[in-house]
């Protein structure tokens, strides 16, 4: 069943799940896919633990004794996912160690509601990076322009960054540039250089879902010849600006100094069309250096029926541009796609940030104890 995981891993692509939740610690499932489905990495996003805490298994006495304690809402669901991702960080402690910080890493994201608010954004990442308290920690700031300053910021401090929600070209590699300056920052005040880590999510599917909803709304046979593959073409873009930032003189100077690579990180990698094989943006973003977070259903898909290649990157940026710049011909706006997605994206975090409010306070208030 792992064949086709393992050769991913071969080839260079680290695989982290793109879930968390308490009963997937307890029950030793998720020490299970690290053994036997070469898990080395877990992301969480607000629409994760908005899932896995309003379902409730695993979260009742914390629950009872935050509810005891009369804390807020927002501290309660800060207890609470900062304990799951301290407790994911230590089953994933031996990945840590084995790989040098490289991979054994879990992701937890600043407020959403915070995307458009530096300071805050800032802020909110010490808070975290103390509170989980965990060397294969990383901090979640989303690729906003408001984003970008923190990202230097919180690197510059020496805490590891995942940053997330990255659509753009052209953002991606404002994001590179933000931490090769947090780089930068850190060096100049003497910190070690070889304990920061970062990886960029540049996200994937929803890129085809809003393009071929447009390439529809075209409806010519040119259009639909070109579904499916938007989304590729931009990854694989973007790992070719991952190939140049890393290769230049400014990269060079920060190499000496033992500094990591911000490793490409494709997110958003469950298909969103039943049309396409589940395995799309596994098998066809394959290359070097980068990571794969999948949901479990992406996850199982690939080790049953994935087919790994090799390198499904390399070599196709001419192709990759080409395919874009026929979306273009046919009316279609790169630019209001992906600040669209970017938008949507941001929404949707706060959304589920919202709903995560509201059912942790309904079950404090539930669970509160009565007055004497």
């Amino acid at each position: 069943m792992t064949d086709a995981l393992k050769r991913l891993s071969d080839e260079g692509v680290a695989i982290w799940l793109d879930d968390l939740s308490r009963k997937r610690i307890t029950s030793g499932n998720l020490a299970e896919l690290i053994d036997q489905q070469h898990v080395v990495g877990v992301t969480t996003n607000p629409a994760i633990f908005q899932k896995a805490i309003s379902g409730g298994e695993g979260y009742e006495q914390q629950l009872a004794d935050l509810a005891a304690r009369r804390v807020t809402v927002e501290e309660a669901i800060r207890m609470i996912t900062t304990a799951d991702v301290r407790d994911a960080a230590d089953i994933l402690r031996p990945v840590y160690d084995a790989t040098e910080g490289q991979d054994g890493r879990v992701s937890i994201e600043v407020d959403p509601r915070l995307a458009h608010n530096t300071p805050a954004t800032i802020a909110e990442a010490k808070q975290l990076a103390w509170l989980v308290d965990r060397p294969n920690t990383l901090i979640k700031i989303p690729a906003t322009k408001a984003g970008l300053p923190a990202i230097t910021e919180v690197i510059g401090r020496g805490i590891s960054v995942n940053v997330t929600l990255i659509f753009s070209l052209e953002r991606y590699r404002e994001v590179m540039d933000a931490y090769l300056a947090g780089l930068e920052k850190a060096k100049a005040a003497g910190l070690d250089l070889s304990k920061i880590h970062s990886v960029a999510s540049f996200f994937v599917s929803r890129v085809d879902s809003e393009i071929d909803k447009r390439l529809d709304g075209v409806g010519t046979d040119e259009a639909k010849a070109l579904k499916g593959k938007a989304a590729l073409a931009n990854a694989r873009l973007a790992y070719e600006a991952y190939e140049e930032v890393f290769s230049t003189e400014r990269w060079a100077a920060l190499d000496k100094a033992h500094a990591n690579k911000q490793r490409p990180l494709w997110a958003s990698t469950g298909v969103k069309d039943p049309a396409y094989k589940d395995t799309l943006y596994v098998v066809d973003l394959v290359a070097p250096g980068t990571v794969n977070t999948m949901p479990e259903a992406t996850l199982d898909a690939t080790a049953d029926h994935g087919v790994v290649d090799g390198d499904t990157i390399r070599g196709t940026y001419d192709q990759a541009r080409a395919e874009l710049d026929a979306v273009a011909k046919l009316g279609i706006s790169y630019d209001d796609v992906v600040q669209l997605l970017e938008e949507e994206g941001v929404e949707k975090f706060a959304v589920s940030w919202n709903d995560l409010l509201k059912s942790t306070e309904a079950e404090l208030l539930r669970l509160a104890p009565t007055e004497a």
